[in-house]
């Protein structure tokens, strides 16, 4: 049997009806020219023929008798594809704002845990006459790293695709689930594994922990060990660390590739320190406009891969670290390097524990108790009282860097759909394909409902960034430069004098009269 590992188990005792634990991606696909045929149809065939190359497609869950342990994959051996691949017309006008609209409704329902936990939508009806395609997958399965691999299984790279050699014949077992003392042992065999796989880890695990452990001297001198100063176990609370609903809403934006990388060399930094950066700047813009921008910097929950160097499986092996935006910094460079001196430590102490980072733990008579809390935890509302330790969500996704294709049509675009949850109600994840930086953002239709704002700040802080970087512009050849400009010295102010009015006629002889009086009646008395 295929057990769930710790973490792939986590996501499913997790999920409630508020917050659904799956992932997905938005592709805009272009359509070949000329093309007359009925492309739904074409892509539940291209599926069927890929079927066997990715466990997700056909692997379903095994529930364990009063939820005592993870449940285990088995295999699916009646696959309904017109379940699993659906088609979506859009009304007119057809726009993408309505496909966004339209992704965040779909995104918010929750996978049928009976099937394999992935739909594909077929989406036409756009005014610009290409097809969407929308995929969710649930996150027990597979990772941002995983997710490229399956990527790698159902899409091309020509046009014609590629032969697929067809799936070996297997013997049916006619077995919709597993019995009852079956699942028992092997939840009590894989849990004794789990333990002894904990137990082993305790030492590498114990060395992790103290590294994190700095030396300090106190005022007498004495040497003490202490966690780092930059350690902050708490973010301030913003609108967006609240409990979520199911309703979401969704937005995508496009920067280009080259000119992240051109930021990122001429700042002296990591194109995910600008990913950071440019969202950071962003939410500030954003929450200086709701005059809810708080003193203390905000901060974002980043997962980081714990995978090995071409480990392509399809399960998680990721863990999370917290990162300051420095969005107390005005100055959109100064901010990007704190962000970037900040992201430089984070790695450091990441790489002295990442070895010892368990992905799979024994969770014996857990599940239900997970899944009990969970459920507590968001309809208690609890997010909107404690603490938050994070702001919201930010994951960076590294992509594929050639065309693609998807049962014949043009992949345009590579837009992300991630998870918000309670307490942190944006999830902000960024895929690179094809020279382009895509920008997925989900979240709480509640808590953001006006989530367009926030991603059109994130292509004007993109474009702030590019323009304070890049240097002024040289003058042709040929064209003498201007002579700097020397400011004039300041002249002295004039003394001041009263101005009066002109007078009118009128006016100005009675004036003359009242002031020649007096002088007629001296001369007179004398």
């Amino acid at each position: 049997m295929n057990h769930l590992s710790g973490i792939d188990a986590a996501f499913l005792h997790l999920e409630t009806p508020e917050m659904p634990m799956h992932v997905g991606s938005l592709n805009v696909l272009e359509l070949p020219p000329g093309y007359s045929g009925d492309f739904y149809e074409d892509v539940k065939a291209c599926l069927a023929a890929r079927l066997h190359l990715a466990d997700v497609f056909t692997r379903k869950l095994a529930l364990m008798p009063f939820d005592l342990s993870n449940p285990v994959w088995v295999e699916d051996e009646d696959i309904d594809l017109d379940h699993h691949v659906r088609h979506i017309t859009l009304p007119q006008p057809g726009s993408n704002s309505q496909l966004q609209q339209y992704v965040a409704r779909l995104h918010s329902t929750l996978l049928d845990r009976s099937r394999p936990l992935w739909e594909f939508f077929v989406i036409d009806g756009l005014r610009s006459g290409e097809v969407a395609l929308y995929v969710k997958v649930h996150h027990a399965r597979l990772d941002g790293q995983a997710g490229i691999a399956l990527g790698r299984a159902i899409f091309d790279v020509e046009p014609s695709g590629r032969r697929i050699k067809p799936p070996r014949a297997k013997l049916r077992r006619n077995q919709y689930q597993l019995g009852v003392a079956e699942l028992l042992g092997a939840a009590i065999s894989n849990t004794a594994q789990q333990v002894v796989k904990l137990i082993k880890s305790v030492p590498a695990i114990a060395r992790a922990a103290s590294s994190l452990l700095l030396p300090e001297k106190d005022e007498n001198g004495q040497r003490h060990w202490s966690l780092p100063k930059t350690l902050d176990l708490f973010a301030p609370r913003t609108s967006l660390n609240v409990a979520i609903t199911n309703q979401r809403r969704f937005a995508a934006r496009t920067v280009p590739l080259a000119e992240v990388k051109e930021i990122a060399k001429r700042a002296g930094v990591s194109l995910n320190d600008v990913v950071m950066a440019t969202v950071a700047g962003a939410l500030r813009d954003y929450l200086v406009g709701h005059r809810e921008l708080p003193a203390k910097s905000l901060s974002a929950a980043v997962p980081v891969s714990l995978r090995s160097a071409g480990d392509e499986s399809a399960n998680n092996q990721v863990s999370m670290v917290i990162m300051t935006l420095a969005t107390d910094i005005a100055d959109p460079l100064e901010r990007l390097k704190k962000i970037a001196e900040a992201s430089s430590n984070t790695k450091a102490m990441v790489g002295r524990v990442k070895a010892a980072i368990p992905t799979d733990f024994p969770m014996l008579a857990a599940p239900w108790l997970m899944s009990g809390l969970a459920s507590l935890y968001g309809r208690s509302r609890l997010a909107n009282i404690l603490p938050p330790v994070a702001n919201l969500v930010i994951s960076n996704v590294p992509g594929v860097q050639t065309q693609l294709y998807f049962a014949g049509a043009k992949i345009i675009s590579y837009y992300p759909v991630s998870i918000p949850a309670h307490g942190l109600a944006l999830n902000i994840t960024v895929e690179s394909y094809n020279g382009r930086l895509d920008y997925g953002l989900i979240a709480c239709r509640r808590a953001l409902p006006d989530i367009a704002d926030l991603a059109d700040s994130l292509l004007a802080e993109h474009r702030k960034l590019l323009t304070l970087l890049r240097p002024a512009e040289t003058p042709a050849a040929g064209v003498e430069a201007a002579p700097p400009r020397v400011a004039a010295p300041a002249a002295k102010p004039a003394p001041s004098r009263r101005r009066t009015a002109p007078r009118r006629p009128e006016v100005a002889r009675v004036a003359a009269r009242a002031e020649s009086a007096p002088r007629r009646r001296a001369a007179k008395a004398a």
